[in-house]
């Protein structure tokens, strides 16, 4: 069932009757409204994320940079059963410092901040709907039924991604390259959030590929047959963001990060056949 239900029309009228059109100045109030309640909603999950911050940094934050973390001993098990030692992460050669006399307290409020923000998108996203809803034709709200549901189960399915994956790769990439051994790695706590972050939040973003191909579908400037023309490109581009994000230059580490790209692309594509069969059913109705 969507997130967001849909109130009946008859769907045969382009706009739902008893609708009052708002002006300019009631437009800009209710958007005011919408901000200041999903402001308010990351506000409640920007406090209880600094009351619980000793747990959460301990148990998520930090968890990438000890070898212990879920991911690598899940390669490392890989690792033994293919044979393939560089599987397996046994240590992590870098050391966390805070170089400023703030930079703890900074970096709690920046780390409470970040997920008070994932938390509460799914209601940030809610608020985003409600607002554009009423703008809508009857056909486009139909179409766009469960979009709320969708965009955060992408999003998350793609914060999961950019954490047990591909922040893994990048992180022992990054602290295990060495230009000489006599240089040391010792990294500012505020640079390792940063790249954990952007790591992410990136993926949660491009999860929503198959989202952005409904809309560019609805509107006509993708089509399935564009996408299956290129998807040779998009595999060979998959593949190449995947080597660079992988650690070590066996071929099991890339396809473990290509695979739920491609898999994206994919949906994408049933996503942009579902789309422009409807609409071509539409212009003929």
């Amino acid at each position: 069932m969507p997130l967001d239900q849909t109130p009946y029309y008859d769907y045969d009228d382009e706009e739902p009757s008893g609708e009052k059109e708002m002006t300019f100045l009631e437009h800009l109030e209710e958007l005011r409204w919408h901000i200041i309640r999903s402001v308010a909603a990351i506000l409640v999950f920007m406090i209880a994320a600094w009351v619980m911050m000793g747990k959460i940094f301990n148990l998520i934050i930090l968890a990438p940079s000890r070898p212990d973390f879920w991911t690598y001993r899940k390669l490392c098990e890989l690792g033994n059963w293919t044979g393939i030692d560089s599987l397996c992460v046994d240590k992590l050669n870098f050391s966390l410092m805070s170089r400023e006399v703030s930079g703890q307290f900074m970096m709690q409020l920046t780390a409470s901040a970040i997920v008070g923000l994932l938390v509460a998108f799914p209601y940030v996203f809610w608020e985003i709907w409600r607002f554009i809803k009423p703008g809508l034709k009857i056909t486009e709200k139909k179409a766009a039924n469960g979009s709320v549901f969708f965009v955060t189960l992408l999003f998350f399915l793609g914060i999961m991604f950019g954490y047990f994956v591909v922040a893994p790769f990048a992180i022992n990439f990054l602290v295990n390259f060495q230009i000489d051994p006599s240089i040391e790695n010792q990294f500012d706590i505020q640079s390792y959030i940063s790249v954990l972050a952007t790591l992410t939040l990136a993926c949660g973003v491009t999860f929503q590929l198959p989202m952005a191909i409904f809309v560019l579908t609805r509107i006509g400037i993708v089509t399935p047959k564009f996408l299956k023309e290129y998807r040779k490109h998009a595999f060979v581009v998959i593949l190449i963001v995947a080597a660079i994000i992988t650690p070590s230059p066996d071929m099991i580490s890339q396809i473990l990060v290509a695979i739920p790209l491609y898999i994206l692309f994919e949906i994408s594509i049933v996503v942009s056949e579902r789309v422009y069969k409807r609409k071509q059913k539409e212009v003929v109705e």
